[in-house]
């Protein structure tokens, strides 16, 4: 055998079929997830920036209409846990397909809802149905993609996410103004069939995937531990604390700019949404905070900067509002990145349904925050509604305070019984770092 063939029968062959960068499928897989990550925030979101037309065409208060994003957010919520289920057995790729088409589907039939009841019905199936692409999009990722790339590849994914939220509410409150709040549900509708058939067609097949069983036991099992574990408690309420000052934020920001004295046209108001922008800066920029100042100081920021931006936006100036939303936006990425993350660090077991219930969380978060940000608008304007998302952060002050205090008492206990023992014990008894 010569010596060049020698060489090559020793050369080592790269046994890791997985997805990376430079390999065949992965820039397919990442537009497709990307595709997929904007038609459901587009979708999820779509009537928030519609809501003082909603309430106009049918005679409804602020926190009436606010029930068609609330039913929404909160009907997925309920289905992330048993979709994830779903999605053990019979592939993420078809879960995720089966619920982005029966949502677009929906999406189609929202805008000849002949009553804001029936608007509330549609929206609450939409809801349930996209609840399987987030409960199967992150295992999809973490099984076919290589690990060092799995985080650029959810990046991407999230950033299809934040992109989504921000143009569905940009084009409803573009086509909103120039034809009614019907043709800019319809507007998003098409958007969102133009990025499922991109997904469909681009997303690679599953080559990784192997189905389990649908033991719904086991599934119990698991969820109870994961409830049942302090520091998991603490990280879901404070992912729910957040979205609820979001929620309440941006489903009523609409209401105070398309009044006195800023009486801004729904157009405008619609752009106001760029503001998500930030947002994705300041999710991506979490990861630095964390290695800068620990888990508990980067969420000690954000509390920081939301509670500063929601004192700003009290102001009656425009540029004043404005720079509040930037704040309100940047602390709330911040935190939702800090606290998903340690979701995942911390769980040992059972991964899926740990981020699962997290999902279940923020969206519940997100739903409780619309519905009551509206109340609390209709029952003193904005400043009641600043006042309740004060109430959500004084909230993930206190279970951060306690998880602090919770970490010193830890420490004391290690360093008495077992000095030498690392310190990662103390991350699962007190909290995140």
């Amino acid at each position: 055998m010569s010596p060049a063939s020698t060489k090559a029968s020793t050369t080592p062959v790269d046994a890791d079929t997985r997805l990376a960068p430079g390999r065949p499928g992965y820039r397919r897989m990442s537009f497709a997830l990307f595709a997929a990550g904007v038609a459901t925030f587009a979708l999820l979101y779509s009537t928030q920036a519609l809501l003082p037309a909603v309430s106009a065409d049918f005679a409804v208060t602020a926190s009436a209409a606010s029930w068609t994003v609330s039913a929404a957010t909160g009907a997925l919520a309920l289905c992330v846990l048993p979709l994830s289920a779903l999605s053990e057995r019979f592939g993420r790729r078809a879960l995720m397909t089966g619920s982005l088409v029966t949502a677009v589907a929906v999406g189609l039939l929202v805008p000849f809802a002949p009553s804001l009841e029936w608007l509330v019905v549609l929206r609450a199936v939409q809801g349930a149905a996209l609840a399987g692409v987030p409960a199967s999009a992150m295992a999809y990722l973490a099984e076919e993609v290589r690990p060092k790339a799995l985080v650029a590849a959810i990046g991407l994914f999230v950033a299809g996410n934040s992109i989504g939220g921000m143009s569905g509410r940009i084009v409803t409150g573009w086509a909103s103004q120039l034809w009614g709040w019907r043709a800019g549900l319809a507007a998003v509708g098409l958007m969102a069939v133009a990025c499922v058939v991109a997904y469909r067609l681009l997303l690679p097949k599953a080559r990784h995937f192997t189905p389990g069983s649908l033991d719904p036991r086991a599934l119990a099992r698991t969820v109870r531990t994961h409830l049942s574990d302090p520091l998991l408690m603490r990280l879901y309420a404070i992912g729910a604390l957040f979205m609820t000052v979001f929620g309440a934020v941006y489903t009523v920001i609409g209401y105070r700019l398309v009044e006195a004295p800023f009486s801004l046209p729904q157009g405008v108001v619609g752009s106001i949404f760029l503001v998500y922008l930030v947002g994705t800066v300041s999710s991506a920029a979490a990861g630095k905070l964390v290695g800068r100042m620990g888990r508990r100081g980067a969420l000690y920021l954000a509390v920081t900067t939301t509670a500063a931006g929601l004192l700003l936006s009290l102001s009656a100036s425009l540029s004043a509002v404005l720079a509040g939303l930037v704040l309100i936006t940047a602390g709330f990425f911040a935190g939702h990145a800090v606290a998903s993350s340690s979701v995942s660090r911390t769980a040992t077991t059972g991964r899926a349904q740990a981020s699962a219930l997290y999902q279940s969380a923020y969206y519940l978060g997100s739903s409780v925050g619309g519905t009551l940000g509206a109340v609390a608008y209709h029952a003193g304007g904005w400043s009641g509604t600043v006042l309740l998302g004060l109430v959500a952060v004084l909230g993930v002050v206190s279970i951060t305070l306690y998880g602090t205090h919770s970490a010193r008492v830890a420490d004391r206990r290690v360093r008495a019984s077992q000095p030498g023992r690392e310190r990662r014990v103390l991350v699962a008894a007190g909290g995140p770092r």
